[in-house]
């Protein structure tokens, strides 16, 4: 089983959504997905327009934000940030694990910009496009893993 950790700034909305939409595409139970962020406040719900986004799209998701943390960082096999920034902060801060850290788009490959802007703030459309985004990059994902 594979182990892939999303991470981004809070957890409340691009990380949780990569976590969601990950999980739905891959139901066949060979993939374990987490998310956390790198300075989240443990507890904190989903925000409500991430909700609604999976809810569109048919996808449940009760979701508690978690800081990442030793024990999330030694369960992954892959960590997958939203941002260069998250990249290089969670390796400054787990050098050990720098070799299965990087960005979605990186590792799969989109060329170019390789963040996927927060969606904080925004409206609902904002949050449609994040998810977009995400999903986008999660097909290849999948495509790679899968063959």
């Amino acid at each position: 089983m594979k182990r892939i950790l999303f991470v981004c700034t809070g957890n409340t909305c691009r990380s949780p959504m990569a976590e969601a939409l990950f999980r739905a595409k891959a139901a066949d139970g060979q993939w374990e997905v987490r998310s956390a962020g790198v300075a989240a406040f443990d507890g904190q719900p989903a925000s409500p327009q991430v909700l609604q986004v999976l809810a569109e799209r048919g996808i449940e998701h009760d979701h508690q934000a978690r800081r990442l943390n030793d024990e999330m960082v030694a369960w992954a096999d892959l960590i997958l940030t939203m941002t260069q920034g998250h990249k290089a902060m969670i390796q400054g801060m787990f050098p050990g694990a720098a070799e299965k850290v990087f960005t979605l788009r990186e590792f799969v490959g989109v060329e170019g910009m390789s963040d996927i802007a927060d969606p904080f703030g925004g409206t609902v459309e904002d949050y449609r496009r994040c998810a977009e985004e995400i999903e986008e990059s999660l097909d290849r994902l999948f495509d790679k893993f899968t063959g």
